[in-house]
């Protein structure tokens, strides 16, 4: 798909401008070495109006990522949030995917950048792993090691893995790989967390090795305001191929079942799992329809 045209506006640096005429750094360390940080946000098109859900936690995990790494991050999250607001306004965009990104300034030396940059772009875009059951497989390989990287910063370089990891997996015939951790444990999906149901508990591997998604805590929270039992604990590959029902959640794919693990299928009929009620409590948070709000 084509993410912009001609008359697509993006937030660059404090300026609106449109996204062809943007210039590109060649010399700059995010081209060379994957030195940036990302964020994605979605806008939901409510009964109140077009709405970002969680941009202030998005914009704030932002902010550590590039902390974590040293990247140089000037920006207040109020003001993003209100640019973003505008942009989507700019762009006649009610319901999108927003995609900021703080790039840095040219250095071919292995040390930080003086320099960064913030631009946040916006398209309509529906749910990354659509609305059907998936079928995943276990991939040969797996997330990056949390000592190379800070596992809960959103760095650009760290997607090289999943998208090796997903070309292989599509190469076979699946929709989406699972990672295992460097212990042999399962991390989560390429861009993805995951959960399993097992005996009407809720599973999912716990910090350290995975990236903790915005969505995924927005899971627990769902969990304890339904008094669904979640668990945050190491997951072997045998626990997720016994797994009564599973699921995978993130900003661009929402909650998306998952009917079977390389051939196993899962038992449970998914309208009737922990999962799809899950997921229809989510469907209502981010809608506004219901408000979990003032609970979670």
């Amino acid at each position: 798909m084509r993410y912009f045209g001609n008359d697509t506006w993006v937030y660059l640096d404090g300026e609106f401008v449109k996204a062809d005429s943007t210039k590109v750094d060649f010399f700059s360390q995010s081209l060379h070495y994957g030195y940036s940080a990302i964020e994605g946000i979605r806008a939901y098109n409510t009964h109140n109006g077009t709405r970002l859900f969680k941009a202030e936690p998005h914009y704030d995990r932002l902010r550590r990522s590039c902390e974590l790494v040293g990247i140089a991050f000037p920006w207040k999250t109020d003001d993003l949030v209100a640019k973003t607001y505008q942009l989507l306004d700019k762009n006649n965009l009610r319901s999108a995917y927003v995609r900021p990104l703080v790039t840095t300034g040219h250095n071919m030396y292995l040390t930080p950048a003086t320099e960064s940059s913030i631009i946040i772009a916006a398209w309509e875009w529906g749910p990354f792993l659509g609305t059907d059951l998936i079928r995943v497989s276990l991939s040969p390989h797996q997330r990056p090691n949390p000592n190379s990287i800070p596992p809960d910063a959103k760095i650009a370089g760290q997607y090289v893995a999943s998208i090796v990891a997903t070309t292989e997996a599509t190469k076979r015939g699946f929709d989406e790989a699972i990672l295992l951790d460097s212990n042999g444990y399962v991390a989560q999906a390429s861009s993805n967390n995951l959960f399993i149901e097992k005996d009407a508990t809720l599973y999912t591997p716990s910090v350290g090795h995975i990236f903790p998604g915005i969505t995924r805590q927005t899971v627990l929270e769902l969990g304890k305001a339904l008094n669904i039992d979640i668990v945050e604990k190491p997951l072997s590959p045998e626990d997720l191929l016994a797994a009564d029902s599973a699921f995978l959640t993130g900003t661009a794919t929402g909650i998306v079942g998952i009917a079977a693990v390389d051939g196993t299928v899962f038992p449970e009929n998914w309208v009737d799992t922990l999962g799809a009620t899950i997921q229809r409590a989510y469907k209502n948070l981010t809608l506004e329809k219901e408000n979990y709000q003032v609970i979670i």
